[in-house]
């Protein structure tokens, strides 16, 4: 059950509640929890039953895949407000959680029954329309996966990344295996890569990090 300063958060992170008929809200406060997930903890692995679907009110989930050689791809990230489009659809069509979703900053997050889920979503609007939404914004967040991994090079995308990273923070403070991780891609490949760089002097490389020396040649990488 979640009080009334709880709730207030709550509303705060997720306006469709100020929407919600009366009911609804009461139910909401009635069977949703808050939960608390550290950092480096998995809320779900492939094959998990989804029991419950978490909405954020604070920390980051990366939610991807891992193919049979270990490579990883990430598929999207869950932030405030945010929820996960692959753990509705398990909810939905009551089948297994098809990847690995990991807390990379502690998570604070309103956990609501699959039960509880399904029934909203066929007798409550604002709740239909709130999965509808989710479900179109990560749909065009997959598909510009697929885009980027079947139609651009690696050394864009790379190019790219380290170009959007270092924009928020320079140094860069990724691993290859972690950069390969991101972009689906084999750590021996980045590694070239930013040696490459490196090279040019466009970025200068370190241990578990690369500063960004030319964001300007950098940007004509990532988009030539």
């Amino acid at each position: 059950m979640i009080d009334q300063a709880d709730y207030d958060r709550v509303v705060h992170v997720l306006p469709l509640l100020r929407h919600a008929d009366a009911s609804l809200v009461q139910e909401f406060r009635r069977v949703a929890f808050l939960a608390r997930v550290p950092v480096g903890r998995d809320v779900f692995v492939e094959g998990d039953r989804a029991d419950a679907i978490a909405l954020l009110v604070a920390g980051v989930v990366r939610v991807y895949k891992s193919g049979e050689t270990g490579r990883e791809i990430t598929l999207y990230r869950l932030g405030l407000g945010e929820s996960c489009v692959l753990t509705a659809n398990a909810i939905l069509s009551q089948r297994s959680f098809p990847a690995i979703a990991t807390v990379e900053q502690d998570v604070e997050a309103v956990m609501i029954p699959a039960e509880r889920f399904r029934a909203w979503v066929r007798s409550h609007d604002v709740w239909r329309d709130f999965v509808f939404e989710l479900f179109s914004q990560r749909l065009s967040a997959v598909m510009a996966i697929v885009d980027e991994v079947v139609f651009r090079r690696m050394d864009r995308r790379l190019a790219t990344l380290l170009h959007q990273r270092a924009r928020a923070a320079n140094p860069v403070r990724m691993t290859h295996q972690e950069m390969a991780d991101e972009l689906g891609s084999a750590r021996e490949v980045i590694s070239r890569l930013i040696e490459a760089l490196a090279a040019d002097g466009i970025v200068h490389a370190q241990r578990g990090m690369v500063e960004v020396l030319d964001f300007g040649e950098l940007s004509v990488r990532a988009l030539t």
